[in-house]
């Protein structure tokens, strides 16, 4: 595979054999920065780095320009600039990145209306029906390519095969820019010697248990008795990989697909050891995600919270609900009780709320009586002064002392990461 930065990127001939590929998986490239690019020409050509200008916040994108120099996403700033000092960073306009995701996900629905987006800026598209209009796999992958950069001015890569995940691997080894195409028949060849931490949804804990073992390449694998892979691995993982090695993948492009979470998280500028303060962003950040929440139709099962200490031990919690909600005090509650069940002895860099296990508010069925009532409306009345007058026009008033004392960033919290 590709190192994340272009080296190694492998592509496909004009003439390339497309026969029983219909699965394509677009991935947008360096999508954060290249939308930042794209805004400002100065920055074109240069490295940088999309995240806070504080070097205890993290690395959101980076160009390619900048990953040649080892910076990654999820990395701290103050580590990417060391790597590459020159790197100009630039704040994130996570507003700006969901327009334009907005347009490239349009043209994807104007060929097919079989797409699952995977995330801000990737999609897998079933194109097998659409050959009659649009032509082959392969031809409508071009001018997919095509109309991309020419009605949004980014770039994108394209992987073309016959499932899912080959044609997810096929466009991670063909950025940027480019395009790569798996026939069905070859499915096999372009496998094997692939390294096996290629495999979708393998992670270092798997790939390092396999690769103890000898287990190197997706040949490897196939080389390997399906119980012994099992017994290293576990019963579902053992028999997962033992599938995708041999190119079996039935899964299908899931148009019902929705956002499985929502969530923010802040990293301070100096690590907190006041529970008050602690507590008080727990709340801030609750009442985000509810308001993230009701703004798109959701209600939440799930509460989740994590916690990064000051020696960089990440810890995380999760509570179900009786009830589902989008109502960020009942979120905010259910955060609190989950932190006082955490060690609270080492300081504190960053903390998060995420909402999980998500529904339509619409299914929610009437109760005789609504506690959270009360909050609704507050709520609801929140929501509309923030729809005209902007984020952080209101808030709570237990939350302004905490933030006047300048111990908490007072830029917003930084975009999902971005992995293109």
């Amino acid at each position: 595979m590709g190192r994340g930065d272009g080296t190694g990127r492998v592509v496909s001939p004009e003439d390339a054999d497309d026969t029983g590929a219909g699965i394509l998986h677009v991935d947008m490239d360096a999508f954060y920065a290249s939308v930042e690019q794209l805004d400002d020409p100065s920055l074109r050509g240069k490295a940088i780095i999309v995240g806070a200008p504080e070097s205890r916040s993290v690395v959101s994108s980076a160009s390619y320009e900048a990953r040649r120099f080892g910076v990654r996403s999820a990395m701290p700033v103050a580590q990417a600039l060391r790597l590459c000092p020159h790197a100009i960073v630039v704040r994130p306009h996570f507003e700006r990145y969901l327009e334009m995701s907005s347009q490239v996900m349009r043209i994807f629905r104007d060929v097919t209306p079989l797409v699952e987006p995977l995330s801000i800026d990737e999609a897998f598209l079933d194109v097998s029906g659409a050959r009659r209009l649009w032509g082959s796999p392969g031809r409508i992958a071009r001018m997919l390519r095509h109309r991309v950069l020419e009605e949004t001015g980014l770039t994108c890569s394209i992987g073309v095969a016959a499932t899912k995940h080959v044609a997810k691997m096929a466009s991670t080894l063909s950025k940027p820019d480019g395009l790569l195409i798996v026939a069905e028949a070859d499915t096999a060849a372009f496998l094997a010697p692939r390294s096996v931490r290629a495999l979708w949804g393998v992670g270092p804990k798997t790939s390092e248990a396999l690769e103890a073992r000898g287990i190197r390449t997706i040949a490897d694998v196939i080389d390997t008795p399906r119980d012994l892979l099992e017994r290293a691995l576990g019963v579902a993982m053992g028999g997962r990989i033992w599938h995708l090695a041999r190119g079996i993948d039935a899964r299908e492009v899931d148009t019902s697909r929705v956002e499985r979470s929502v969530g923010h998280e802040e990293t301070f500028h100096e690590d907190i050891r006041d529970m008050a303060i602690l507590r008080s962003e727990l709340r801030r950040l609750a009442d985000r995600v509810g308001a993230r929440l009701r703004s798109s139709g959701w209600e939440a099962s799930t509460v989740a919270i994590k916690v990064r200490y000051a020696d960089f031990t990440t810890i995380s919690r999760s509570q179900t609900l009786p009830e589902p909600t989008a109502v960020g005090q009942r979120i905010g509650d259910a955060a609190h009780d989950l932190f006082a069940s955490v060690d609270r002895t080492l300081p504190v860099r960053l903390i998060g709320v995420r909402a999980e296990k998500l529904r339509p508010a619409a299914a929610a069925t009437p109760a005789l009586w609504d506690d959270d009532e009360g909050w609704r409306r507050i709520e609801d009345a929140l929501d509309g002064a923030t729809a005209r007058f902007g984020r952080g026009a209101v808030t709570r008033a237990t939350l302004l002392g905490t933030r006047g004392g300048g111990t908490l960033p007072s830029s917003p919290p930084p975009p999902p990461l971005d992995q293109g």
